[in-house]
C-alpha cells in the first residue's frame, strides 16, 4: 500500500466526492494534528453532517512531528513567503520529506515540486 502525507486539501477533496482522488481512497494515510486541526475546523465551519465520523476515521492517522522538522519547515516557509503557503502545509510537506513519502495536495502552490503528488 502506498503512503502518503494527505493534506487538508486532499481530504475534503475526498470528502466532496472528487473523482481524480479516487485512487487515493486505498492509500496509507498520514496526517499530522495541524492538518488533523484544520480538518476539524473545515467540518465543523461547512456544518457536515457527518463531521464526527470524519473525525474520528482521521483522527487515527495522526503521526507526530519531529521538532526539527518544524524548525526545517519554517526555514522552507520564509523562503516561499511570496508564494503565502500556511504552516500547516509547509510542515506537511517537510513531514513528507522526511518520510519518504510524497505530500498529496491539490495546492497550486505545490504544483511541480519535488515530493509532491499534486491533483486538481
Amino acid at each position: 500500500m502506498v503512503k502518503y502525507v494527505f493534506d487538508t486539501y486532499a481530504i475534503m477533496e475526498i470528502i466532496e466526492g472528487n473523482e481524480n482522488y479516487e485512487k487515493y481512497l486505498d492509500s496509507d494515510v498520514i496526517i499530522n494534528n495541524f492538518i488533523f486541526a484544520e480538518l476539524c475546523y473545515n467540518l465543523y465551519k461547512d456544518k457536515d453532517k457527518n463531521a464526527s465520523e470524519i473525525i474520528n476515521k482521521y483522527s487515527k492517522h495522526i503521526s507526530s512531528l519531529n521538532p526539527e522538522w518544524i524548525d526545517e519547515a519554517m526555514k522552507f516557509r520564509l523562503s516561499w513567503k511570496d508564494r503565502g503557503v500556511s504552516m500547516t502545509d509547509c510542515i506537511s510537506h517537510i513531514m513528507a520529506k522526511h518520510l519518504n513519502v510524497k505530500f498529496l495536495t491539490g495546492d497550486k502552490e505545490f504544483e511541480n515540486v519535488e515530493n509532491v503528488e499534486f491533483v486538481k
